[in-house]
């Protein structure tokens, strides 16, 4: 007799991409309408996060484990992109003493 909590909870390949879909849109629109330089680090780290989700999906699903490798690379470039943008929006506090997108104009390098 099949386990009827199984066949009601079984998540298939389009449950995690809808979530990865509905991840990556809320980090696009969380890059575009916000101007705080924090929100838009963290929306980018939500994009990123919703690729991780596709690669995982995929991965499983297809029994490979090239993605899973390839999450590797994308959590490498992210915390790279972490660190590189906080020094940048810790450079825009120390200037003008606050943290606004519009500062990073007024930037010479």
């Amino acid at each position: 007799m099949p386990n009827t909590i199984d066949t009601i909870l079984k998540v298939s390949l389009n449950h995690y991409l809808v979530l990865s879909a509905v991840l990556f849109t809320l980090g696009v629109l969380g890059v575009l309408l916000r101007k705080n330089v924090i929100v838009i680090l963290m929306s980018i780290e939500l994009m990123l996060n919703a690729v991780n989700v596709t690669f995982i999906a995929f991965s499983r699903y297809s029994g490979n484990i090239d993605g899973q490798v390839m999450v590797f690379f994308v959590m490498t470039i992210a915390a790279a992109e972490a660190a590189v943008g906080l020094a940048l929006a810790v450079l825009i506090f120390r200037r003008f003493k606050e943290i606004n997108i519009r500062y990073f104009e007024h930037l010479r390098g």
